[in-house]
């Protein structure tokens, strides 16, 4: 048979199985966004995968020069508590640097159900299942819990793990304004009779530091018989009377069905994990592909999001600094003029809106050339 051009041929029996070739010179067309990070380059202007060395911190090294570190997701310090550091070590020095496989099959240690159980008293729910990062704790749990004939209804403004999520699972998604419960309710309202009903949200939505307005998704939840899934990722940690989110700080949790979250932000390590009912957990444990299909996470990270738990729900001066800090900050940027949002709750997340693209790459360029790192935030980031 003639080969082409573009194709390889991988030999299954007698019927070749046929595969793009990675050397075809159109395999990746360039897109317009590749172009446009083209030109910020070549403008000096490029923000984005810079070097920093040594540890994270309120101050880093950043090409080399001191920087103020306002981007980071560290919202509690924890990166650089000793407790963490040392049972990062010990986890270390028992178990080795990975588990060499997933959690469904050799890559399940004792510490691995132990922060489980952990998390499960943590959120005063019945299990928790872990995840190797947050991103595939959405993806797994969407796609693992709804299926085709379902409906999951989501908010516009959800983080993309929970977007892809919902692409992966083979239920119908719908969409409602952002934060907006008379759009919530018109989709709600208008979906069929059958299949099981899903309302997804961000619980702290990362780009303009918003809470969901969880009393009114509960609400109409159980008007129109939906479960819930809220995604408390930036609001785990500082909010809440424990330090368990805005689930908690409305005292709603146990009319969520499921928690997603991540150890990569306030517990200051790497993973992510859901907490429910313990019919729901197993179900995951077995439906998840994210899960099933992933190698386990490392025992450092396991140890140190243990040890995170521990140490957030015990230092509840972390969690008020966070928030003074905030205020502090929040209430310094409107009085230099710059524009920010304004929500009923205060979160950690302190946007400044300056409107067009070049004059916020210009701006955070002299932030950066002046010791301070703030996060630029374009497509897909935000909304295009």
């Amino acid at each position: 048979m003639a080969r082409k051009a573009n194709q390889v041929f991988v030999e299954t029996g007698t019927n070749p199985a046929r595969f793009p070739s990675p050397l075809s010179p159109d395999a990746f067309p360039e897109s317009g966004r590749l172009q446009r990070m083209k030109l910020l380059k070549e403008a000096g202007l490029y923000p984005y995968f810079i070097p920093s060395s040594g540890r994270v911190g309120p101050r880093v090294l950043m090409n080399g020069h001191d920087t103020i570190m306002l981007g980071s997701n560290n919202y509690l310090g924890l990166a650089n508590h000793p407790e963490m550091i040392e049972a990062g070590m010990e986890a270390m020095r028992k178990y080795g640097t990975g588990c060499t496989g997933s959690r469904f099959l050799n890559g399940t240690l004792d510490i691995h159900n132990l922060l489980e159980e952990k998390l499960a008293a943590f959120f005063g729910k019945d299990a928790a299942v872990c995840f190797s990062t947050g991103m595939q704790a959405n993806l797994g749990v969407i796609s693992g819990i709804a299926d085709r004939g379902d409906h999951i209804v989501s908010d516009e403004q959800n983080h993309a793990s929970i977007i892809d999520g919902c692409r992966l699972s083979h239920a119908a998604t719908h969409v409602y304004k952002h934060d907006d419960m008379e759009s919530l309710d018109r989709v709600l309202r208008g979906l069929p009779q059958s299949g099981n009903r899903w309302i997804v949200s961000d619980g702290v939505f990362s780009m303009e530091g918003s809470v969901a307005n969880i009393p009114d998704i509960v609400a109409l939840a159980r008007r129109y018989g939906a479960r819930v899934i809220i995604d408390d990722a930036h609001g785990i940690g500082y909010m809440g009377e424990h330090g368990e989110g805005c689930c908690g700080h409305f005292d709603l949790m146990d009319r969520i069905d499921i928690l997603t979250g991540t150890f990569s932000k306030s517990f200051a390590s790497l993973g992510g994990f859901c907490a429910a009912r313990g019919d729901i957990a197993n179900h995951l444990k077995h439906h998840a592909r994210s899960l099933i299909f992933s190698a386990s996470m490392p025992p450092v990270m396991v140890a140190c999001a243990s040890t995170a738990a521990d140490i957030i729900r015990r230092e509840k001066h972390l969690r008020e600094q966070v928030m003074a800090n905030a205020s502090y900050l929040r209430v310094g940027i409107r009085n230099m003029g710059f524009r920010t949002t304004s929500h009923p709750i205060s979160t950690a997340i302190i946007p400044i809106l300056l409107g067009e693209r070049i004059q916020m790459l210009r701006f955070h360029k002299a932030l950066l050339n002046n010791g301070l790192y703030a996060n630029p935030v374009l497509p897909p980031a935000s909304t295009e």
